[in-house]
């Protein structure tokens, strides 16, 4: 090796730059000049879509502010464009990673664009609608094999408990609850039943609406109860509609027994016939979740069981909302009218309108899924 080649290649050490074939490199660029040089990219980027980005949040804050109705039909043709563009800024600024200040500027203009063009356009009183008119009627439906396996358990254990208490009046003790037994059992007199089913209690009708909201809380637990321990199989639903239906057929065999039949019967169908349905509903959205693991099909079960519980949930909320009119009607209206026409009248009234909505509301374009 030459001294003066030697010398070369120190040179080249030491200036950085290493010989390839014999000739020198470039020297690699410092950090500070690697960083203004991202800047310089950064700003030039910024300077050729910026106007973009400022046209979309004006048409952004005008939708915020008066909606689509203060956009001429340029500006609400141009918002989707803009969008776009915004998206494709967005792209390109995280592959080339420009300034974080910058992507997180446009993340935020794309995600307010994206819920403004393609979000949804209801109101609270639109997807309300939506549901009553709509969502629930078709979910009802779809459990209509399950209501009906409800309705025929609570007709069931109806029969069975007024032929036992019939046969022997011990049953009513065993069937019944206790706060029941309390006032109303075989041991109190005709005219004390009697008087139960016809006599207003001392009370102002402040009491009344107390005593319906109370009512509405027990009877939306058990309904409550009787959807959720679904999960458990249906075996606790099973039981529980049962239940009420042998306590029912328990109490109309009491009244029954001392001639007040037509008397008892007007007296629980004035609320009865909306708290009953809400309840065979109810434990018809129960058996469907049981259904939903029992018979899993081709999805696992914790899958089917999401599937077909928000089928489910749809159903015994339209229960809850029955059973608070069934708590209007049984701490109101059971007590203020006393006539047993007008009781029957507002009892079938009532359960043809729940069998009509549910049979005729609600038909045409399915948004929901099947179930």
């Amino acid at each position: 090796m030459s001294p003066d080649r030697g010398q070369d290649l120190d040179l080249g050490t030491a200036t950085g730059t290493t010989a390839v074939g014999g000739l020198p490199s470039a020297p690699p660029l410092s950090r500070a000049k690697l960083r203004a040089s991202d800047d310089l990219k950064s700003a030039q980027f910024r300077r050729e879509r910026e106007p973009g980005w400022h046209e979309l949040e004006r048409l952004l804050e005008q939708l915020d502010k008066s909606g689509p109705k203060a956009l001429s039909s340029s500006d609400l043709t141009r918002l989707p464009i803009l969008y776009r563009a915004t998206l494709s800024s967005l792209s390109v600024a995280r592959n080339v990673s420009l300034d974080r200040n910058l992507i997180d500027y446009l993340e935020s203009l794309a995600a307010r664009a994206y819920f403004r063009i393609y979000g949804p356009k209801t109101h609270l009183s639109g997807v309300l609608y939506d549901y009553v008119a709509t969502a629930l009627p078709q979910a009802v439906r779809r459990l209509r094999w399950h209501i009906t396996l409800a309705a025929f358990l609570l007709i069931l254990g109806t029969l069975c408990g007024y032929l036992l208490t019939t046969a022997n009046q011990d049953w009513f003790y065993t069937l019944s609850e206790a706060d029941m037994v309390d006032t109303r059992s075989p041991a109190a007199s005709t005219d004390a039943l009697r008087d139960s089913l016809y006599q207003p209690p001392p009370t102002t009708k402040d009491w009344l609406a107390v005593f319906g909201s109370s009512l509405f809380y027990h009877n939306s637990k058990i309904a409550l109860l009787c959807f959720a321990l679904g999960f458990a199989f249906g075996v606790p639903t099973f039981l529980l509609i049962l239940s009420n239906g042998l306590m029912l057929g328990a109490f109309i065999a009491l009244y029954a027994g001392r001639g007040l039949g037509v008397d008892v019967l007007g007296w629980l169908a004035i609320h009865g016939t909306t708290e009953l349905t809400a309840l065979v509903i109810a434990s018809g959205a129960g058996f469907a979740l049981a259904e939903a693991l029992l018979f899993p099909r081709a999805l696992s079960r914790l899958d089917n069981l999401a599937q077909r519980g928000r089928q489910a949930g749809l159903v015994a909320l339209g229960a809850v909302i029955m059973l608070l009119v069934a708590g209007g009607l049984e701490g109101l209206g059971r007590q203020l009218i006393l006539d047993t026409d007008t009781r029957f009248a507002i009892g079938g009234g009532a359960f043809l309108f729940w069998l009509g909505y549910f049979c005729l509301v609600g038909h045409g374009k399915d948004r929901h899924g099947d179930f």
